[in-house]
């Protein structure tokens, strides 16, 4: 019988400090700019995030658990802006965190041009970028 394989251990920070490592991550102006230049922005947010605070106008609503299935352009459940493998995806999480994680798993599909909003919504909305603000009750 073979000896398993040695396991990795890392903490989380680890982790994500070494998935950044391989992004080029915009700040909101930048991410503003390639949105305008053809980037899609595409909003990982929960729900009760983008009712409490809003959305980007423009920007694609994904859950996290689908993302994958919605921007692999060669899977049958993709949405029609997954043209190809050279979409630039800029990913928006609240704060800039799982949106990395989540860019990264995009490169990992050969999306080579995902990458994440630093500091997320927030930093979208802190720099005075459109938001639609959320529906009233």
């Amino acid at each position: 019988m073979t000896e398993p394989a040695a396991r990795t251990v890392r903490s989380i920070d680890d982790h994500l400090e070494r998935v950044r490592s391989r992004l080029e991550r915009l700040d909101a102006p930048a991410a503003a700019e390639a949105a305008a230049n053809g980037a899609v922005l595409v909003d990982i947010r929960y729900a009760a995030l983008r009712d409490r605070d809003g959305l980007i106008p423009g920007a694609l609503v994904v859950e996290r658990n689908e993302l994958e299935w919605r921007l692999d352009p060669l899977g049958d459940h993709r949405l029609p802006e997954a043209t190809g493998h050279d979409l630039t995806v800029v990913v928006i999480c609240n704060e800039g965190y799982a949106s990395s994680l989540a860019a990264a798993s995009l490169q990992d599909l050969g999306l080579h041009r995902a990458t994440d909003l630093d500091g997320g919504f927030q930093a979208w909305r802190a720099a005075g970028l459109p938001v639609v603000p959320p529906a009233g009750p």
